[in-house]
């Protein structure tokens, strides 16, 4: 990076053309995904916020990272066991498919937690 992006364009526009084709297919599926959530840049990454931050994505040299919180990554333990993984982090490697099916329903499920948190604090 030559210092810190204005939006999830200029970040993108930072990486070799076979990793920006990757990183615009993840943002399409989280807009897909989360058609209301708001594009940002947070920690330096592209992030997207709906009642609050949703998820995170960053390109690295050999792999995407995708960050859904940790609830997002317990509800989906399962299908993210094969991949190297932190807590709230997974790492999809770049010589690999990247299971943008499944980032999708990461999404969402982050879009319904997010969406009933807020809703039940407006409720008290």
């Amino acid at each position: 990076m030559k210092g810190k992006p204005r939006n999830i364009d200029d970040y993108i526009a930072e990486f070799p053309e076979n990793v920006q084709k990757i990183l615009k297919e993840v943002r399409l599926r989280i807009n897909k995904a989360a058609p209301d959530a708001e594009e940002t840049i947070s920690y330096g990454m592209p992030a997207f916020k709906y009642y609050g931050m949703l998820v995170y994505f960053a390109a690295y040299e050999k792999h995407i990272g995708f960050y859904a919180t940790p609830s997002g990554h317990s509800k989906f333990e399962k299908e993210l066991s094969k991949y190297k993984q932190g807590k709230g982090s997974v790492q999809f490697p770049l010589n690999a498919p990247i299971p943008l099916d499944l980032i999708t329903e990461m999404v969402k499920f982050r879009v319904f937690e997010n969406r009933t948190k807020a809703l039940l604090k407006t409720k008290r």
